[in-house]
């Protein structure tokens, strides 16, 4: 299933939900409160005696979730004329490889290429081998790098956003929704040495800007 479908008149819903009564709806609901402190350094924290396996797991539904909902207020301006390629500035152009469908790197218009990403995502997310839902079932050996790859597809979201979108977002008055939402991204990503820096370097000012 085409996860945008390319309608422009389509909004992103959040497509994984934690099941009640887990350890990770625990964590789940710790990080609401937590994050309602206003403190992102002390939210991104492992909490004491937790596992982190948990925890990344939770945190990367809830980053996937809102960088959907962020990405559906600009759909409609991200279209495959307005962005042919997915870019993040004149420097960074990024080209999609998933290893199954399109299995060498391809360059594709921003919105088909964020389409892919979030649909590849999704698919992470709902395979129990690697984002087990079951109480007692381990995670795997490779998680680490299976989150490690997700983050890395994700920050490029914001990436494209921020350098192809950002008057838009502004001029709907969601500035302050997008910087939280990637501050509260790069102080996790900080806290779990979860992206390489050469990765990072197209939103290296305002990293540096949001982090101090």
């Amino acid at each position: 299933m085409n996860f945008l479908g390319l309608n422009k008149n389509k909004t992103f819903k959040p497509k994984k939900n934690i099941p009640e009564g887990t350890k990770q709806y625990q964590l789940k609901k710790y990080a609401e409160a937590t994050l309602g402190s206003g403190n992102l350094r002390l939210a991104v924290t492992l909490p004491e005696g937790e596992d982190l396996n948990e925890w990344l797991a939770v945190n990367t539904v809830d980053f996937f979730n809102q960088i959907n909902m962020l990405y559906g207020t600009i759909t409609e301006f991200c279209t495959p004329s307005e962005c042919p390629v997915m870019s993040a500035g004149p420097k960074y152009e990024y080209h999609w490889c998933d290893g199954v469908t399109y299995k060498k790197p391809v360059k594709l218009s921003a919105p088909e290429y964020i389409d892919c990403l979030m649909t590849w995502t999704q698919q992470q997310l709902d395979n129990e081998a690697i984002f087990p839902s079951k109480i007692g079932v381990p995670f795997p050996k490779n998680f680490e790098s299976a989150i490690k790859n997700i983050f890395k597809r994700l920050f490029r979201v914001y990436a494209h956003i921020y350098h192809s979108h950002f008057p838009k977002i502004v001029s709907l008055g969601e500035e302050a929704h997008l910087n939280t939402s990637f501050k509260h991204f790069i102080f996790f990503v900080q806290e779990f040495d979860l992206i390489d820096k050469k990765e990072l370097a197209p939103l290296t000012e305002l990293i540096n800007t949001l982090a101090n």
